[in-house]
């Protein structure tokens, strides 16, 4: 039967590859919706994993969390500066690393933050050494400069019609470990030095440090008009990473408690006021929420596409069995009983349709590669796709309906006697 069923699939090898093609495509869209929605679900929780607890200003938590964990270019309010100097002397505090930007260099952003965060940031240097002066950097594992490069900071970004910094310009010192998150695309200087050529010192004469926020608030808004107030910056300085009340505004601070019950005592103490505190973990439930709700339009768009290619599929083999009611009636005739020609058509038809399922999943696997390769490249997030023991269930649906399927045919045949099949 087996041999009988290969030779009619050669010899119907048109009609037969239209099957596959039309079940392999239908298939490959559901699979690489499920895979791309998981790999970029992992990618971005592996990325907020590294960091524990983030402090900004008051606003939203959820652009707070991309700004600083994913680095999104986008205005954060600042916060008082006196905020740094509490957590810097806070005993349930590891450490805390500020971080401002703003800047970037050939498409990739400049984060201003501490040596305390680029030693942990990757777990080491991969080459290289941590900056020591304010004319230093450390860059990602995915920034394509070479180690003593010079990187001349630009206000915003080309497209925007940036500025170019010329008080100071960086020499690339190390370069980090890879991360697998957006970090690493990113350029790390001495915050100081950041604040010195953005004409933030610190203000030593304020009364508080709303007010340091407000004059900075008041440059930056100026900068936009073209007109902002640059400082001055010496490239050979050492680096002063003792914080005090007297900092300059930040947009976030990262922070690494010493223990879990210390994070949310931290959390809770820095959810009030001028300040939010936030799990990067927990803002990503909600977005995985909303994500959630677009996976299943698509998923109902894909299954959607998958019943027009079974309605087409009846409509094929209908036509198909109408075609070969000829070769049926001879079989018949030949003393074939009508189980065989059952099994028969319903093996040609499930093995094919089992065929396009398989390579359907194959396509899938590979579209959802070569996706989360772009998202990867353009976001620096490592998006791991893969299958999982869900996805073992999709398969036996579909096959289970490839079943079912393949038993319209089978029965159309089944059905027809020799007699009839020889008068067509």
């Amino acid at each position: 039967m087996i041999r009988f069923i290969l030779s009619d699939l050669c010899r119907l090898w048109a009609g037969s590859l239209v099957v596959v093609l039309l079940v392999a495509l239908a298939t490959a869209l559901g699979v690489s919706v499920v895979l791309q929605e998981r790999a970029l679900r992992l990618g971005s929780a592996r990325a907020a994993d590294k960091f524990d607890l983030v402090i900004g200003a008051g606003g939203s938590e959820t652009q707070l969390v991309l700004s600083s964990v994913f680095l999104q270019p986008s205005p954060l309010p600042l916060m008082p500066g006196e905020v740094l100097g509490k957590l810097a002397t806070d005993p349930r505090v590891d450490w805390a690393a500020p971080i401002g930007f703003g800047d970037s260099f050939s498409g990739y952003p400049i984060v201003g933050t501490t040596t305390m965060l680029a030693q942990n940031l990757s777990g080491g240097l991969a080459e290289g050494k941590i900056f020591a002066r304010e004319g230093e950097a450390v860059i990602g594992s995915a920034v394509r400069l070479p180690l003593g490069g010079e990187i001349k900071p630009m206000h915003g970004s080309l497209e925007e019609g940036g500025e170019t910094h010329t008080e100071l310009v960086y020499h690339i010192a190390g370069r980090l470990r890879p991360t697998g998150t957006t970090w690493d695309r990113a350029i790390l200087v001495p915050i100081q030095a950041v604040w010195h050529i953005h004409g933030m010192q610190a203000e030593e004469h304020a009364e508080n440090g709303a007010e340091a926020l407000h004059d900075h608030e008041h440059e930056e808004a100026s900068a936009d008009h073209g007109h902002g107030h640059h400082g001055k910056a010496d490239p050979d300085a050492a680096l002063d990473e003792s914080w005090t009340a007297e900092a300059p505004g930040l947009p976030a601070i990262l922070v690494k408690p010493k223990t879990i019950a210390d994070a949310y005592k931290l959390r809770q103490d820095y959810r009030s006021g001028n300040t939010v505190a936030v799990f990067p973990g927990e803002v990503l439930t909600n977005l995985y929420a909303t994500l959630g709700d677009a996976k299943q339009i698509l998923v109902a768009v894909a299954s959607g596409a998958q019943a027009l290619v079974a309605a087409s599929l009846v409509l094929v083999t209908v036509i198909h069995i109408g075609q070969r009611r000829r070769q049926i009636g001879a079989l018949r005739a030949f003393g074939a009983p009508r189980g065989a020609i059952f099994g028969i058509v319903w093996l040609e038809f499930f093995f094919l349709v089992a065929i396009g399922i398989a390579i359907g999943f194959a396509l899938g696997y590979a579209a959802a590669l070569i996706l989360s390769g772009m998202l990867s490249q353009t976001s620096g997030v490592a998006m791991p796709v893969g299958f999982a023991r869900e996805d073992a269930g999709l398969a036996a649906v579909l096959l289970a309906f490839a079943t079912i399927l393949a038993a319209l045919p089978a029965v159309l045949a089944y059905r027809q006697s020799p007699a009839q099949a020889l008068r067509a």
